[in-house]
């Protein structure tokens, strides 16, 4: 397949907007238990919540990129009964207002008690809108990644592994951007931030690894022969009957050398895992701070490598007969 630059945009940039809000509810409810020190809504919650609303509105807006007819954006919600396209689009902007309002409500320290747990911990808006957004959040992973897994006839998508790295990528970018913002906004939080980057960023690596080696074995279910319904063992295109490419040439096939497409492969490893985990193991182990940023502008961009390997190794099945132009 071919990867869009827009929808590369999309994906990543929700996604890591998805991953720090749930760093920022994570701190919350660890508060609230206090395993963690409180931190001051307005100082902290309401500019990080403002961060992955920045993400999230960017992404939503680099989709409209890839649509064709922009102004008819609002009819891809209709199908929302059959489609996981529009289930992502109903629930993008839903969790798109809630991190607007939760923002809103931590820098107006509106925070009335709603209940009370048995212990006496009391349960204020901010918390009950934080585990609402949770639940959005991964609503919004899972749409996101079956509109890719439930297409059985790219067989490199359609597997669980899709929209578990999917997740697991978004919450390591988050994890790891919240890391970097608590240097600035909450010091007494970066370890524990950076811990929990570090893990799921290893998580994600075993992830996308175990998704590639299944991937490496696939085998095509179908062939020149079968297609044409000639056995000879040796069959080979020399012509399409035309000149130029078409829309089949341009947005089914990536148009890179097999020598490009392995260089990606062994690249988005160590930029979106190998390098941010040895930095942030780093930072666990004592050193500076300094490192965090770097590793979140380094996972980022090796992220956006990342996606855009993900689409390039979908092989549709069309290929089998354009691929003399690509």
């Amino acid at each position: 397949m071919r990867p869009d630059l827009s929808v590369l945009l999309l994906t990543t940039l929700i996604g890591a907007g998805q991953g720090l809000y749930l760093a920022l509810v994570t701190v919350q409810v660890y508060a609230l238990f206090g395993l963690l020190p409180a931190q001051d809504g307005r100082a902290f919650f309401a500019p990080g919540s403002a961060i992955a609303l920045v993400l999230l509105v960017t992404g939503l807006a680099a989709s409209f990129f890839h649509l064709g007819r922009p102004e008819r954006a609002w009819r891809s919600a209709a199908k929302w009964r059959t489609s996981w396209l529009s289930r992502e689009v109903i629930v993008l902007p839903a969790f798109i207002g809630l991190v607007f309002v939760s923002g809103v409500a931590h820098f107006l320290h509106y925070g009335p008690v709603l209940a009370e747990l048995p212990s006496g911990i009391p349960v204020d808006a901010t918390v009950v809108l934080g585990l609402v957004g949770t639940v959005l959040a991964f609503a919004l992973f899972l749409c996101t990644g079956m509109i890719y897994a439930s297409l059985p006839f790219l067989r490199e998508w359609a597997s669980p592994f899709t929209v578990v790295n999917f997740t697991l990528m978004g919450g390591a970018s988050g994890f790891t951007l919240a890391a970097a913002f608590s240097v600035w906004t909450a010091p007494s939080l970066t370890p524990f931030l950076a811990a929990w980057a570090l893990i799921l960023t290893l998580l994600a690596f075993a992830g996308r690894l175990a998704s590639l080696v299944r991937n490496a074995k696939l085998r095509p279910k179908s062939t020149l022969q079968t297609a044409i319904g000639i056995k000879h063992p040796r069959i080979v295109q020399t012509s399409q009957g035309f000149l130029g490419g078409s829309f089949n040439t341009r947005e089914f096939f990536h148009g890179r050398s097999r020598g490009f497409l392995r260089s990606i492969r062994w690249l988005f490893p160590v930029a979106a895992f190998a390098i941010p985990a040895a930095l942030l193991a780093a930072f666990v182990a004592g050193a500076g701070a300094v490192l965090l940023p770097v590793a979140a502008v380094v996972q980022y961009a090796g992220l956006l490598a990342e996606r855009w390997f993900f689409f390039a190794e979908a092989n549709h099945p069309q290929n089998l007969y354009y691929q003399a132009i690509g």
